[in-house]
């Protein structure tokens, strides 16, 4: 970065966000496409579609409902209420408004197009790859979501920003819930945690736009920001599993492809941006996802915020430059010195040099070339202390709010 990034990036860490009078210049906030919106809507679970720019689009079901009740509610009251209702079946809670209740029992309904048996094969999927997936979710997309500019100055501008922590618990819920044999069915939570995510967008999308931080006019996470996101996700873990070269059965990738999919519906992304197909996705990201990856001073401060989580905690190799040497390995040098995250010496040739083989051993891989004792017993005991970190978030209080300021 130049100079400019890194003391804008000084100010923001000194100031907690001070942007002043730059506006709609320093965020770079786009409105409009450098080349036309091309992705046909024939290439979506649905087959067929508007084809309207998706950036001009947001979430017009939610989200005149969400302003009505944070405008017009007594919104803790309405947290506490969201807080009682966890599971896929259960009723939505009583004393909610009507057109909040109306909504919520509207947005759980899974689309006609859901397929029981590719929910069974995503969960063998994720049952065989969960350890892998954890790793990913943190390091492949929690990271990225910091060089996605529009992700990561909404985030930073509202209330996320200022409580990682409790929104890096939120993203491992989000993880865990979607893996579980469950996921959409009854008993299972990710039903609900897709809907209250949704619900939680809408807020964001009411009070962000009074952020003297945030130009005027400018309304966040459109369904263009929320299809970057989901390719930060579902297609960014699918392009590392062939960069390892993991072999995945057919039947088991298009499972989980589906739970993403029912995922994206969740969350209110329209079905006519739904891609039908990991081909279709690929080229959905390379329009969506692709360019717009670059560095921002709020990024580069989120990152690092994300790289102090294992700094509190009592597990060796969930240090700032090994987490640092996973981001670097996962997301490549140019993201890595885009984020300021340092080379480290030891960690990453030895991730170079032996991830490779450590992850073809782990899979069963007939020939391969196992790495060193040492190293594998490190990758493993990373892997162990990473799902030791995960597990005991989810373990903590985490209660999915509709928020009621910004940062």
């Amino acid at each position: 970065m130049d100079g400019l990034g890194l003391n804008r990036r000084d100010a923001l860490r000194a100031g907690g966000g001070v942007l002043g009078a730059a506006g709609v210049l320093a965020l770079g906030v786009r409105t409009a496409r450098a080349e036309p919106w091309t992705w046909s809507p024939s290439g979506s679970v649905v087959g067929s579609g508007g084809g309207a720019d998706p950036l001009t689009l947001w979430d017009p079901e939610a989200d005149p409902v969400i302003a009505a009740v944070m405008d017009h509610e007594d919104v803790p009251r309405v947290n506490h209420l969201l807080g009682t209702w966890t599971k896929n079946d259960q009723p939505i809670p009583e004393g909610l408004p009507k057109n909040l209740r109306d909504f919520m029992e509207y947005a759980r309904q899974l689309p006609s197009w859901a397929d029981p048996g590719k929910m069974a094969a995503g969960f063998e999927f994720n049952k065989k790859r969960g350890t892998y997936l954890g790793v990913l979710y943190a390091f492949a997309s929690g990271m990225m979501s910091t060089v996605i500019p529009h992700e990561a100055r909404a985030v930073y501008y509202s209330r996320g920003g200022s409580h990682m922590k409790d929104r890096i618990a939120k993203t491992a819920k989000f993880g865990y819930d979607i893996g579980t044999v469950n996921a959409y069915a009854p008993g299972g939570e990710m039903t609900v945690t897709c809907v209250k995510t949704r619900i939680i967008h809408a807020a964001v999308r009411h009070l962000l736009p009074r952020s003297p931080h945030w130009p005027q006019g400018v309304i966040p996470i459109s369904q263009d920001d929320l299809m970057v996101t989901w390719h930060s996700l579902a297609t960014t873990i699918m392009r590392t599993f062939h960069t390892w070269n993991v072999a995945i059965p057919t039947v088991e990738s298009e499972g989980y492809l589906h739970t993403w999919q029912l995922a994206a519906h969740l969350l209110g992304i329209r079905d006519e941006y739904i891609p039908a197909s990991w081909d279709q996705a690929e080229s959905q990201a390379r329009q969506v996802l692709d360019p717009v990856i670059a560095p921002t001073a709020e990024g580069v401060d989120l990152a690092h915020k994300l790289l102090d989580l294992g700094f509190n905690l009592d597990l060796t190799l969930l240090s700032k430059p090994i987490l640092g040497a996973f981001t670097r390995f996962i997301l490549g040098d140019k993201v890595a010195d885009w984020l300021q995250i340092p080379r480290e010496p030891v960690w990453s040739p030895l991730l170079e040099f032996s991830w490779g083989p450590f992850v073809a051993v782990r899979e069963g891989v007939m020939g391969a070339i196992p790495p060193s004792a040492d190293a594998a017993w490190m990758f493993d005991e990373f892997l162990r202390q990473f799902v030791l970190w995960y597990t005991a978030e989810l373990r903590m209080p985490i209660s999915i709010e509709i928020p009621q300021t910004n940062r």
